[in-house]
């Protein structure tokens, strides 16, 4: 199958290849339940070397950056509680974590959460961490631009590797709240 974006060779429906995905993301598309078939949700292998957004477009093309989003845990501090959430955005926009994001999640406080806390609380690996198989209780904030694109590269759960996604399969997604101006230029 020829990928939808980009320059890659091969693309495999994300069913098809549940052995590449972290054990939560296969859950999530072995258990999709989206309008969006889950054999839209493509996934691509790509070298773990080149996860990082700058570098993974520098290797790839340039055109990617504007194609590819990035899922950030966020924690969200009110009181003694706090609340995770993964936050979706362009990789050609930042999130606004102390304006849209603070308000929409009712904190006093919001940041990135620590390395570790992404990590161990979402089971994927850093770089790699993707809206698709967060944990069912985690708010899901979506830029409204995400959902416009035909489709979107986004983290695999693991470094190696990228998924393909309609963008209005991000709207699908449990938790998900789709929110004009969370990415900002």
């Amino acid at each position: 199958m020829r990928a939808p974006i980009g320059d890659f060779d091969r693309a495999t429906p994300a069913p098809d290849c549940l052995d590449e995905l972290t054990a939560p993301v296969a859950a999530a598309v072995r258990d999709w339940s989206g309008g969006v078939p889950a054999d839209r949700i493509l996934y691509v292998d790509t070298d773990p070397r080149w996860a990082d957004t700058a570098v993974f477009v520098e290797h790839y093309g340039r055109d990617l950056l504007e194609r590819s989003a990035n899922c950030v845990v966020v924690a969200a501090k009110r009181g003694g509680a706090t609340t995770l959430a993964g936050c979706v955005v362009l990789s050609a926009t930042r999130l606004d974590v102390n304006g849209v994001v603070r308000r929409h999640l009712g904190a006093r406080k919001a940041s990135f959460a620590p390395m570790d806390t992404a990590t161990g609380e979402s089971g994927m690996e850093y770089g790699g961490i993707t809206p698709l198989g967060l944990p069912g209780d985690w708010p899901v904030l979506v830029d409204a631009a995400v959902v416009d694109l035909p489709y979107v590269l986004v983290g695999s759960g693991r470094r190696r590797g990228k998924l393909l996604v309609p963008g209005k399969a991000f709207a699908e997604l449990p938790g998900a709240v789709v929110i004009e101006g969370l990415g900002v230029v």
